[in-house]
């Protein structure tokens, strides 16, 4: 299926839905986030932020959230 045969068929659903194809669509999204995170983690791609987060910590450099 082309992507122009996915927006044609999502052009004819009715609203609701396509409310519930927009909700599935951001799920969907999010896990897939979630999983990249995870293997940018795995892989160490973020050790460099966490040692920089770290170091700001212990230099005094944060503030609390409000």
């Amino acid at each position: 299926m082309s992507v122009q045969e996915i927006e044609a068929a999502i052009s004819e659903l009715p609203p609701d839905q396509l409310a519930a194809l927009a909700e599935w669509f951001d799920e969907y999204r999010a896990d897939e986030w979630d999983r990249q995170i995870e293997a940018d983690a795995k892989a160490g791609r973020l050790d460099a932020l966490v040692r920089d987060a770290r170091a700001d910590i212990a230099a005094g450099r944060t503030r609390p959230l409000p």
